[in-house]
């Protein structure tokens, strides 16, 4: 069971306001404005101990950002569908990456090991954003913004890489579930394809998202595959988006799992 922050700990911003950061901000303006008139030997010490301090912020915001990763994606565990043997949320979800943000993206970008944005536009203005959530917020800590304009290509591609436990014993008898949370400005056609390498063949299954829903649930049955469970070794999930033009998508949240299929 998570622990609970109390109320007079760190996590009650109005009193790390007052304890905390209000002075530490206060000091560190004076510093600065000060900075012209100090001697040389305190001038010289200045950025030494401005690096430290940034030193200790980022470890601190990376500290509370793997720790509210991980409530998270326990609590993700925790609602996967009954029976199921795997669950996973692709690390732009349940912690940040490198790049947090771009502009003018070109054809393909990778963001970390496990997702790709692809496009097949000439002309395309593309830009990404991973947006981190508000405490209190139900599902992910962190989602994905992107914004589409002057768009003259097709598709608009999100691909997720499924690591490799996946495959892992996987048989036309299981059921792969995506529950996702998006978002977008304008309608657009979404569709949700599963591709699965077994040997030099590939299965794929298509499921269109419904439009107008905030909250997605959809199951891929592999028996309506030619899937040779026993030699796959790949799975990816793509998120497409069918001539996406101008528009804003926010994708708040992903979760795959895997269940087999209820037998009478």
């Amino acid at each position: 069971m998570p622990i609970l922050l109390k109320r007079d700990s760190l996590a009650d911003r109005s009193l790390a306001d007052r304890l905390l950061f209000r002075p530490a901000l206060a000091a560190w303006g004076r510093a600065g404005g000060a900075a012209e008139r100090l001697d040389i030997p305190d001038l010289a010490a200045l950025p030494g101990r401005a690096w430290r301090l940034r030193h200790r912020r980022d470890r601190a915001i990376h500290g509370a950002d793997a720790r509210r990763a991980a409530f998270h994606a326990a609590a993700a565990t925790a609602r996967l569908p009954l029976g199921s043997d795997w669950g996973f949320r692709p690390a732009p979800f349940a912690d940040r990456v490198k790049p947090c943000a771009a502009t003018d993206i070109g054809t393909a970008l990778r963001l970390g090991p496990q997702v790709t944005l692809l496009h097949d536009a000439a002309r395309a203005g593309i830009a990404f954003r991973q947006v981190a959530k508000s405490h209190g917020e139900e599902g992910a800590p962190f989602g994905l913004a992107l914004e589409v304009s002057g768009f003259d290509g097709g598709f608009l591609s999100v691909v997720f890489e499924l690591p490799s436990r996946a495959v892992e014993g996987l048989r036309r008898h299981h059921l792969i579930r995506l529950d996702a949370a998006l978002e977008t400005e304008a309608p657009v056609d979404v569709f949700a394809r599963i591709s699965i390498r077994h040997g030099p063949n590939l299965a794929q299954l298509v499921r269109a998202v419904p439009p107008d829903e905030a909250r997605i649930a959809l199951d891929f049955d592999l028996a309506a595959s030619d899937l040779h469970g026993h030699r796959a070794d790949r799975m990816w999930l793509d998120l497409l988006f069918d001539g996406p033009g101008m528009n804003r998508i926010l994708l708040s949240d992903i979760v795959l799992s895997r269940r087999p299929r209820a037998e009478a």
